[in-house]
């Protein structure tokens, strides 16, 4: 029985990395948010909006502890959720926890695009996104490092790109 946790700043790429590799560990797959979104019907954003981060948080600890008794899964985490009701040590003690890193600037990069639709991105751009990002990373990089893997996830800008780190966290959790 195996069960991985990804864990990583949002746009680090656990949901990308994770399903391929699931695919090359013959392993299911499950992305936490979607599945918080599935379980009570409304996104991540709406259910900030109308509960607040506490509120979705302890969404996210019951979740984690449901998925977290799946065998043989791959689970990427959202980007805060190793930070709250002690999910770290739970990770860990439930499976193999793997913290995939990137720089601020690379963070900044790929959650540019997509700022509209993560809460705690929104009307941040530029330099004052770059900050955002390092301030809660250095707040966070406490809980992310206490994974079992720590993982730099690089350029992942292709298929091919992200199939390599793919092979080569598979042959790090199997070594």
């Amino acid at each position: 029985m195996r069960r991985i946790f990804l864990t990583g700043y949002m746009g680090a790429g656990k949901t990308t990395l994770g399903k391929a590799l699931s695919g090359q560990m013959n392993l299911s797959f499950t992305d936490l948010d979607h599945f918080i979104e599935r379980r009570y019907c409304r996104t991540i954003r709406r259910i900030f909006e109308e509960e607040g981060e506490d509120g979705f948080r302890e969404m996210e600890r019951e979740a984690l502890r449901e998925v977290g008794g799946y065998e043989d899964a791959v689970i990427s985490t959202g980007g805060g959720t190793p930070c709250f009701h002690g999910n770290m040590a739970f990770m860990n003690a439930a499976g193999t926890t793997v913290y995939l890193e990137l720089s601020v600037e690379e963070l900044a990069r790929r959650t540019e695009v997509c700022r509209n639709t993560r809460p705690v991105l929104k009307n941040r751009s530029g330099e004052e996104l770059r900050q955002f990002i390092a301030a809660s990373l250095s707040e966070r990089s406490r809980y992310y490092e206490q994974a079992d893997i720590v993982l730099h996830a690089g350029a992942t800008e292709t298929a091919a790109d992200v199939d390599a780190l793919a092979a080569s966290l598979k042959k790090k959790l199997l070594s």
